[in-house]
């Protein structure tokens, strides 16, 4: 339910309720022009503390002024803003020291009484930057950083974003380099002066920063161009060679052979390679953030999961920020976001982010179909929640409702299904749009069609469900409404694009190349579809299938596995066991677990044998999923 402003006052007049009152006092945006520019200096100097410090001229009119904290943020989806990692608040005017309230039920509100002969405020405060990943995501190390804006500034409540003009300024540690889609007006020794522009953009433009960094042009000559910003732990790791280049510089002309159009004047991907800095991949509109373990490129061969990473986020600056669902484009960062189009906006960008791995030689066409059995398998045995209780569509409410906090069963509760659901959801829809064209048309199509407009353009061109479902009627009449809310809101299998591209699902003892990397990522042993649970480092139980073999057996997560039939816990002599097991049907499998401070014996009567996802060709259909994944 929206309730607005005027609802609220006047609830609290009938009920005497001034907390109610205090909401009341947050102005609600305008599109208006703000009057001045906001004047933010960053100083990021203190590697060590890991500590960015702030300091903003923010002009005011004399009498109440709301300072907002971003608290909805672009790319998460969710009400996430750290607004507990901001300390050391100090608004002055005219010299003299303010008095601030933070608002008691908006806690991203700050209240300020501007002095009469006053024209500005200057706010000081300190972003506290974490410590270690059970505070938040690492952004700053002894070698690099990661600045933004959302974490590092306040600004005016009363008005669009889009109408508030910046003037932001960086000083970084002695001799840093940067990545960033801002453009420099200035520089004096390690301070660099950007650009002005408007205050969204600016949260929409991170820096990546470090003692060892490199920069390489993904599209010489282009008018607009696209640069590859990477910063590392030491600088063997910023060592490409040739042919990696080449395939990065094949992913910018694959989007552009999808689409036929861009939307930025000039893109920067921003990549740390780190085991110290926080991994990330977070989207924005002429730049991306990604993060990744330091080997991306001097150990190649061990790190094609990542490979998909950067052909994702930058899918997006089509898919989610130029077009946006209409319910997730807000006029601030203080509005509540509404996420129901997520399928679109991630799952088909999920979908993009895999395709063009493939299209552009960072994935061979092996190693996606491994990928995609991975993912097929989940939403053919790995989701029982999603078979009964719950839907595609609710999950577009977890960055709301969980905000990617560990779940005691994910596999039973979903968890952003939307991602790879979307993904299998979209497969199936160019396998559909192949068949009804007679080969014609495919999802292809969809894409020019439904992102490809307006080339050059860097606004937000909002859509709805509506507009999905006509675009694609133009493209191949169906009933596409009918088609899509099935999949979106019912609990059947997502499955169908992998039988509708030539392709089978099977199962079988031996893991894909896939598997084993997921397993060596995850220091796992990945287990679902056998025994229905994955053993992480130590022999911790990180999930159990519901209702699955040692689920039924009383098994569950955050238990230890001591001990397999006898002997001590490692991943091969659980995995001979499920074996051994399938040999001799009488023979259970016999696990030591600790639960607290138990310990207990627990027999699983499982006799199937291992079970791996794989893709096999149906060689009575064509092969399209050949034909999707083929560099265009």
């Amino acid at each position: 339910m929206k309730v607005n402003r005027l609802t609220i006052a006047l609830a609290a007049t009938a009920l005497g309720l001034a907390s109610f009152a205090a909401l009341a006092d947050v102005p609600a945006p305008q599109d208006v022009p703000y009057q001045g520019t906001l004047k933010i200096k960053v100083d990021a100097t203190d590697v060590a503390r890991r500590i960015f410090r702030v300091h903003e001229t923010i002009p005011a009119q004399p009498g109440p002024l709301t300072l907002l904290y971003p608290q909805w943020l672009p790319g998460h989806h969710s009400p996430s803003g750290p607004i507990d990692k901001l300390a050391g608040l100090v608004v002055t005017a005219n010299g003299k020291t303010l008095p601030w309230k933070r608002d008691t039920l908006n806690v991203y509100a700050l209240h300020v009484e501007v002095p009469a002969g006053a024209s500005s405020v200057e706010v000081s405060f300190q972003f506290l930057s974490p410590q270690s990943t059970r505070q938040g995501r690492v952004v700053m190390t002894p070698e690099m950083l990661n600045l933004q804006w959302n974490a590092n500034t306040v600004y005016p409540a009363g008005y669009f974003a889009k109408r508030i003009m910046t003037e932001a300024s960086v000083t970084f540690p002695a001799g840093w380099q940067f990545g960033s889609a801002l453009e420099v007006a200035s520089r004096e020794g390690d301070t660099v002066h950007f650009k002005p522009l408007a205050y969204n953009d600016l949260v929409d433009s991170p820096i990546y920063a470090g003692k060892y960094f490199k920069r390489v042009d993904l599209d010489p000559g282009a008018k607009a161009p696209v640069h590859l910003n990477i910063v590392a732990d030491a600088p063997k790791y910023l060592e490409i060679t040739p042919q990696q280049l080449k395939l990065h510089q094949n992913l910018v002309q694959q989007m552009y052979k999808l689409y036929g159009a861009h939307h930025y004047d000039h893109y920067d991907f921003l990549l740390s390679l780190s085991d110290k800095m926080s991994g990330n991949g977070l989207e924005h509109h002429r730049s991306s953030e990604n993060g990744v373990g330091p080997g991306y490129f001097t150990e190649w061969d061990k790190n094609a999961l990542s490979r998909d990473l950067l052909p994702h986020e930058f899918n997006h600056s089509w898919d989610g920020k130029y077009r946006r669902g209409a319910d997730l484009t807000t006029p601030n960062f203080n509005v509540q976001m509404e996420d129901s189009l997520l399928w679109v906006y991630e799952g088909q960008t999920q979908f993009w982010g895999q395709v063009m791995a493939a299209r552009s030689g960072l994935w061979s066409a092996e190693q996606t179909r491994d990928m995609l059995a991975f993912v097929a398998a989940t939403y053919d045995r790995g989701r029982p929640g999603l078979a009964s209780w719950r839907n595609v569509q609710d999950t577009t409410n977890d960055p709301i409702i969980a905000q990617r906090a560990p779940l005691p069963y994910r596999n039973y509760q979903g968890s952003e299904d939307y991602y790879s659901a979307g993904q299998m959801i979209w497969l199936d829809v160019d396998a559909r749009l192949r068949e009804l064209s007679r080969g014609k048309h495919s999802i292809d199509d969809f894409g020019k069609a439904f992102f490809g407009m307006g080339n050059g353009q860097w606004d937000v061109n909002t859509y709805t469900f509506e507009d999905v479902v006509k675009t694609l009627n133009d493209i191949q009449p169906f009933d596409w409404a009918s088609y899509l809310r099935t999949r979106l809101d019912g609990h059947g299998p997502l499955t169908g694009g992998i039988e509708g591209h030539g392709w089978k699902l099977v199962y079988t003892d031996k893991p894909s190349a896939a598997v084993k990397a997921i397993e060596a990522r995850r220091h796992s042993a990945d287990l679902t579809y056998s025994l229905g649970l994955s053993i992480g480092k130590g022999g911790d139980i990180a999930d159990v299938l519901w209702d699955g073999p040692a689920f039924r057996a009383g098994i569950s997560p955050g238990m230890t596995v001591v001990a397999v039939n006898s002997h001590d816990y490692d991943a091969d002599a659980l995995k001979d066991a499920v074996t051994a097991a399938a040999k001799d049907k009488s023979q259970p499998v016999e696990l030591l677990v600790k639960n607290f401070d138990q310990y207990q014996t627990v027999r699983i009567d499982y006799h199937d044998g291992l079970k791996y996802p794989h893709l096999v060709r149906d060689n009575s259909k064509p092969d399209t999923l050949g034909e999707l994944l083929k560099a265009r």
